[in-house]
């Protein structure tokens, strides 16, 4: 079970839980993104049902939100809204505090999603179609 203060990190950003869905009765996800050198634009996808709330703490991060570029810096605050196609990645250094309502199983998609790259960087096996199958109600890619 995932659970506050927890971290993931992965080869572009390292993720710190705040408050989890255990925390806030499934209302509420924070956390507090990092992104690395080397981190690259995620593949463009939206979350059916949640929306995503971010305030830049430290450096820039560049956002493509239903085909609209934007570059955000520090003390700025932008929103994804549910069904928004999206992506977004930061400069290294960059940090984020990163909401998203409600919680659903958004930090489980993200601790399973994190170990399976770090199994597939080792040879191992990842099943990825099955893995986001599991998380439909999460994240969609189009």
């Amino acid at each position: 079970m995932v659970h506050a203060g927890q971290e993931l990190t992965g080869s572009g950003n390292r993720l710190r839980f705040i408050r989890t869905a255990a925390e806030t009765d499934g209302d509420l996800l924070e956390m507090e993104s990092t992104y690395r050198e080397g981190a690259a634009l995620p593949a463009a996808h939206f979350h059916p049902a949640q929306d995503e709330h971010f305030e830049v703490l430290e450096g820039t991060v560049r956002t493509i939100i239903d085909g609209v570029e934007e570059s955000h810096a520090a003390g700025e605050i932008f929103h994804v809204p549910a069904g928004a196609v999206h992506q977004m990645v930061g400069a290294a250094g960059t940090r984020l505090n990163w909401q998203v309502r409600p919680a659903l199983r958004t930090a489980e998609f993200f601790e399973g999603l994190y170990a399976g790259s770090a199994a597939a960087r080792r040879g191992e096996e990842f099943d990825l179609a099955s893995f986001l199958e599991g998380h439909s109600a999460e994240v969609h890619y189009p």
